[in-house]
């Protein structure tokens, strides 16, 4: 079976504590992931370390079956594969279509294929026509989708969020659930962590489970 990453002995420690000891974890491509845990389990240590952001203590993260090298050349190729969305992430002044089109820029993606992608992307988010529209002007749940759409746009392989239906109204939530539970139909993997204890499971998918930095739960360390 197709492995995206493998996670090999991975250790972080902050300090004297260690806040991540995983022995062994595979994902597969395609998939969605709910990742869960109380507060200080090792949840967003975890998505820093499959965001490529911040390299573990010891141990030995794999990605598309070659092993991640910590240095800025080999980083660089991987990040660009990997969107991480944060709870309360920003937005700039400007426009949305500005925001949107923000990574794509940053990626001399320009032109009618950065207008495609913003456009589609917009869609996908049910924010067509917000083009034009100041983006500090938008309602909460709004700048929320905007923040998926500007990912979104970049065409990640793996699409990391942090709690992303927390901070949002009923509705915002459903439209991303419903967008969020589609992305593996598309080819993008998903790993978020979520903040509903009673019912982590569903939106389908595969459930990883943190106590204390270790996995725990019905996910199996290998597949």
């Amino acid at each position: 079976m197709e492995t995206l990453y493998r996670l090999s002995n991975i250790r972080k420690s902050y300090g004297q504590r260690t806040v991540l000891a995983i022995n062994e974890l595979v994902l597969r491509p395609g998939t969605l992931y709910t990742l869960t845990g109380a507060n200080g389990s090792g949840k967003s240590t975890l998505l820093s370390i499959l965001a490529f952001l911040s390299p573990p203590a010891s141990g030995e993260l794999f990605f598309g079956g070659a092993p991640v090298r910590w240095n800025n050349a080999a980083l660089l190729p991987l990040r660009r594969a990997v969107t991480l969305l944060h709870q309360s992430p920003y937005l700039f002044n400007g426009s949305v279509f500005s925001n949107v089109a923000y990574g794509l820029k940053l990626r001399a993606i320009r032109g009618d294929e950065q207008h495609r992608r913003v456009e589609e992307a917009l869609m996908m988010v049910g924010l067509a026509g917000f083009e034009h529209r100041r983006a500090r002007e938008l309602s909460g749940g709004e700048a929320q989708r905007v923040a998926m759409a500007r990912a979104l746009a970049l065409g990640p392989r793996v699409l990391l969020l942090d709690e992303p239906f927390a901070n949002v109204d009923r509705d915002t939530s459903a439209l991303l659930e419903e967008l969020v539970v589609s992305l593996p139909g598309r080819g993008t993997t998903v790993i978020m962590t979520t903040h509903d204890p009673e019912h982590p499971d569903r939106l389908g998918g595969e459930l990883i489970h943190l106590v204390a930095g270790e996995l725990a739960g019905p996910l199996p360390a290998a597949a």
